[in-house]
């Protein structure tokens, strides 16, 4: 019955996708193509400012992108373009824009936690809607409801972040004001926060319901520089309604990150970034080794992004430092990942190897603790499966990307992964331990094989598969831990 009934939400849904597809609305436009949208208009590039990367138009944070060019109604192709500018006032400086999400999805995982036991089937919906009311070019207000839906088999008890009957998943006001060259920023309330490498922060669009956190962000940008200060809670989601959705008392994350834009004359031409950070993390339940206590972490690093040419780089380091319980934190993570595009056409193939150490030691006793921390990564990087971290681990992924047709995209990757520190033990996505792993000693985790397909079927509608296989290692069978195959599937529909 529950199934069905999404069907029927589903199919309601996409039939206004279904009459476009027929009616051919979509013909003019390739997914490679730009969509009718163009990115926020700021001094600093917005490939550097923070806010996540649009591809085509949208963004996966729905308030960073600009839609004020369909005010001309010459420009919107389809019916749904005239939901992207609502006039409120005789000239359009008042007005809103509303987008929403339908995403259907399926996993099935053998062996799930890594144990002899049932495969798990997950059917899994996402329905977001939102509305972005613009007054005036220097204020707004955003406000974005989610519903997570969950069935299938063997599924224990959902976390709220997969079932939620209805969220306030974001919502804030925001102003800004240009003196000179800079602009000045603020934004309060809910919202999601990609100001860093995305495996320190991101949205974890993996969830159905996304990471986001509560408080305040302030900035300034210039033409080459930027700088974005912030004081922020993470929300912490209840499975019933918008009242149990609430800002974590326990969990405090603030700081600062600075923006250069590299001079694009460098390396004979290029588009690249270097983005200091330095940022605190504050948790009065924070857990190592089966203790819970007060932990202050600060992080001190810088990213360097961007295209140089053919090459596509994403380096991190950043060094950890400050106290868990007794304990004094020193932990260190690199991530150096780099691919190579093999000709300029936009289907050319890429190639490319990502290498990762984060350190670890100590979450089982001593007087440092070494294990390294993502505040809120990209919590699916290195398994689709959500069975590795960056904590205690190093990683090597040779990996490779084919577009037989601009709209297909293929990814290969094959990822080797050892523990940093032995007497450590290995650790989830979570955070959490493999209970056991600490007290064996072989360091090979495990061999991961990831194959991922995403078909853009138009700017608007999505297709995705994924399939991985984890080849469990001595570190993790030692224990009496499995091998584990995980299949994806969904469909993505938004405007």
């Amino acid at each position: 019955m529950m199934i069905a009934s999404r069907l029927r939400v589903a199919t309601a849904f996409l039939a206004p996708y279904a009459a476009l597809a027929a009616s051919g609305a979509y013909a003019q436009k390739s997914a490679g193509e730009k969509a009718p949208a163009t990115e926020i208009a700021t001094s600093y590039p917005a490939a550097g400012g923070g806010e996540g990367a649009n591809t085509n138009g949208y963004n996966l944070s729905r308030w960073a992108e600009d839609w004020s060019n369909l005010r001309d109604p010459a420009k919107r192709d389809d019916p749904l373009d005239r939901l992207k500018f609502l006039s409120l006032d005789s000239n359009g400086d008042v007005y809103l824009t509303l987008s929403g999400e339908l995403r259907l999805r399926m996993n099935h995982t053998t062996n799930p936690n890594l144990r002899d036991s049932k495969a798990q089937r997950q059917d899994i919906t996402r329905i977001v809607g939102g509305a972005d009311l613009h007054v005036g070019p220097h204020l707004r207000g955003y406000i974005e409801l989610a519903h997570g839906g969950i069935g299938g088999v063997e599924l224990g008890q959902p976390a709220a972040n997969l079932r939620n009957d209805l969220s306030v998943q974001q919502a804030f006001v925001e102003g800004d004001v240009d003196v000179g060259s800079v602009q000045f920023g603020a934004r309060y309330g809910r919202q999601e926060f990609t100001d860093g490498p995305n495996l320190l922060v991101s949205q974890r669009d993996n969830n159905t319901i996304r990471y986001t956190l509560n408080g305040i962000r302030l900035w300034a940008k210039g033409k080459t520089m930027r700088a974005d200060l912030f004081d922020l809670k993470p929300t912490a989601y209840g499975d019933l309604g918008t009242d149990d959705d609430v800002s974590d008392p326990a969990r405090r994350f603030s700081g600062v990150s600075l923006g250069f834009v590299v001079p694009k004359t460098t390396f004979g031409g290029s588009n690249l970034f270097v983005d200091p950070f330095f940022w605190r993390r504050k948790n009065s339940v924070g857990a190592w080794g089966g203790r819970i206590g007060p932990a202050e972490r600060f992080y001190a690093g810088v990213h360097a992004y961007g295209d140089a040419g053919p090459v596509t780089i994403d380096w991190t380091v950043n060094h950890q430092f400050g106290t868990y319980i007794d304990q004094r934190i020193d932990a260190w993570q690199f991530f150096v990942a780099q691919t190579y595009r093999v000709s300029k056409a936009k289907t050319a193939p890429r190639v490319g190897v990502h290498f990762d150490y984060s350190s670890g030691g100590g979450g089982y006793g001593g007087q440092t603790l070494r294990n390294a921390y993502a505040p809120f990564g990209n919590n699916i990087y290195y398994s689709y499966q959500l069975f590795l971290t960056p904590s205690n681990l190093v990683t090597l992924a040779p990996n490779v990307t084919v577009s037989p047709t601009k709209a297909l995209r293929v990814t290969a990757e094959y990822a080797l992964n050892w523990r940093a520190n032995v007497t450590d033990a290995v650790y989830r996505a979570s955070g959490a331990p493999f209970a056991g792993t600490q007290n064996f000693r072989a360091a090979r985790i495990a061999n991961v094989s990831r194959l991922q397909a995403v078909w853009a079927l138009s700017p608007r509608v999505s297709l995705t598969g994924r399939y991985e296989h984890l080849d469990a290692g001595p570190g993790l069978r030692d224990a009496g831990y499995k091998s584990s195959d995980f299949l994806a599937g969904w469909i993505s529909l938004r405007f």
